[in-house]
């Protein structure tokens, strides 16, 4: 894991297109300004981990086969 200190309206790149910048920090909540094509999805991680299992749980799938799946098609 790479660790960054930034400061109020400093910036760190994410390669070409995606710019994540510190807005505001408060106390101990840190506001984010995240730009990004259109066509990059940016979901909290919690709200994603939920896509995803519900993605699989409705797939019929068990956890294990879409493993399997995945790692196939890699």
């Amino acid at each position: 894991m790479l660790v960054l200190t930034r400061r109020s309206e400093e910036s760190i790149k994410l390669g070409d297109d995606i710019t994540v910048t510190v807005l505001e920090i408060k106390g101990n909540q840190v506001r984010l300004g995240i730009e990004a094509p259109t066509g990059i999805r940016v979901y909290r991680k919690e709200l994603y981990e939920k896509i995803k299992s519900e993605n699989v749980r409705s797939s019929g799938l068990s956890i294990s086969e879409f493993k399997k799946i995945k790692e196939v098609l890699k």
